[in-house]
């Protein structure tokens, strides 16, 4: 048994949770109401337990937490077509919101909270035969999902600190802005959380809206339609636990292959294929093709060019008809292209799993049925680019100290923005250090004289 418990902060967190939770339920055949669909495929297969726990009645409840310092998102889950299939005692939610401000989800409101959040989780770890890890779903943003994310990741680390943590964050889109203090918010969690979590997964919201304009047509994408391409990446990176498969991969193995040093735990996320059902008939869909289609940048979550940085270490997981003479062979071919660039200290970089099961369906979904997809999770310096983006919108802030005085006023110290700001900065300065050629015999430097 290796179960995973999911903890879901803040708005993004829950509107991306119900999209997961809708995709599990589809592709270990439960209805709405967490009981077996007779005729389903699982109802001889346990794997689910990894996701859900049974209780005495046969129905299977997500052992899963929902946590908003404001009711109503939670409440439309409570009212929802899932609503008789979460334990309602797993639905936390307090009287006022985080008003987009960090301070107030890690220091004010948030600590209010963070007490009953943790005995529901206590009470989830207990349930567990096996608990591998969490999952941490929130936005960087805003001020739930940035402060009392933070502050529940510390207390998880205090808690459960040989425990697999890790994260999915909305990080805030280059162009658009859901609110001014994104760039605050973003600095000061990513600050709190950088010793804390063991990896994190990034998506941002303009590159997902770009993947659904360019690859499955839709003119105007709403969060639903984000936030099921989203779904499909987590269920891929699970679903070695949940399923069978030729070369299972586990959650501590994504870890040791993606996280050379401590601090860069923060891969690209890249999802093939991503087609509508339209073009699907057209496309031949190979291993080779798949494997091709996500080392471009146009099936990344976060925007960034690949072309720009050097891998460190990749993870390719299959799903579906998969074999891996295929997958050796795309894989090769790969290594051969001039513009896919390895550090230079880390030669192999691929690590492969394949699972059986293809992906779900989600019915009203946009994504084609396929036989097989791929989700790559790479670590490549490029997304420093990301947090460069980030820093310079910070400094244009802070340089004018505007909106300063909402963070102070909610108990926060002033210093706190600077050192988050060094703290970034010395993660941007990480990134460019492991990208640099290895030092050779002969360039080494003279011993300093003193």
């Amino acid at each position: 048994m290796r179960e995973v418990s999911s903890i879901h902060v803040g708005q993004a967190g829950i509107q991306i949770g119900n999209s997961c939770w809708e995709l599990y339920l589809n592709e270990h055949g439960l209805s709405p109401d967490g009981r077996i669909v007779a005729g389903s495929p699982s109802e001889n297969d346990d794997g689910f337990s990894t996701f859900f726990s049974e209780t005495g009645s046969g129905k299977y409840v997500p052992r899963s937490i929902y946590v908003d310092l404001e009711p109503n998102v939670v409440d439309e889950v409570r009212t929802g077509t899932y609503r008789s299939l979460f334990h309602p005692e797993t639905l936390v939610t307090g009287k006022e919101d985080a008003a987009n401000n960090y301070a107030r989800g890690h220091y004010t409101v948030g600590k209010e909270l963070i007490d009953q959040t943790l005995d529901r989780v206590r009470k989830l770890a207990d349930a567990c035969s096996g608990l591998q890890g969490f999952f941490v779903f929130h936005s960087f943003g805003g001020g739930t999902g940035s402060g009392f994310g933070s502050l529940l990741l510390e207390r998880l680390a205090q808690d459960y600190g040989k425990k697999a943590k890790l994260e999915f964050s909305v990080y805030p889109a280059p162009m658009m802005s859901s609110s001014v203090v994104e760039p605050y918010n973003s600095v000061l969690t990513t600050h709190t959380t950088l010793e804390n979590s063991d990896c994190s997964f990034m998506v941002d919201n303009e590159a997902i809206y770009d993947i659904c304009k360019r690859n499955l047509g839709i003119v105007a994408p709403g969060y639903s339609n984000l936030n099921r391409l989203i779904a499909q990446v987590v269920s891929s990176i699970t679903a070695s636990l949940r399923f069978d498969g030729s070369l299972n991969v586990d959650l501590n193995e994504f870890q040791t292959n993606l996280v050379p040093f401590p601090r860069i735990h923060f891969p690209l996320a890249t999802y093939a294929p991503i087609i509508s059902a339209e073009k699907a008939f057209h496309e031949s869909n190979s291993v080779a093709e798949m494997t091709y289609s996500s080392f471009e940048k146009g099936n990344q979550m976060v925007k960034c060019d690949p072309r720009d940085g050097k891998f460190m270490a990749c993870c390719l997981l299959y799903r579906g008809d998969v074999v891996p003479k295929d997958v050796n062979s795309a894989v090769a071919a790969i290594k051969t292209k001039r513009t896919i660039q390895f550090v230079d200290w880390c030669p192999t970089g691929f690590k492969i799993g394949i699972c059986n099961e293809p992906p779900a369906l989600v019915p009203g979904g946009d994504l084609a049925k396929v036989s097989r997809s791929l989700c790559m999770l790479a670590n490549t310096t490029a997304i420093a680019a990301a947090w460069s983006r980030l820093d310079r919108k910070f400094d244009l802030l802070y340089s004018k100290r505007a909106f300063v005085h909402w963070f102070v006023g909610e108990g926060m110290e002033e210093g706190e923005f600077s050192e988050a700001r060094e703290d970034l900065a010395a993660l941007e300065k990480d990134y460019e250090e492991v990208g640099l050629d290895s030092v050779g015999p002969e360039d080494e430097m003279e011993p300093e004289e003193y």
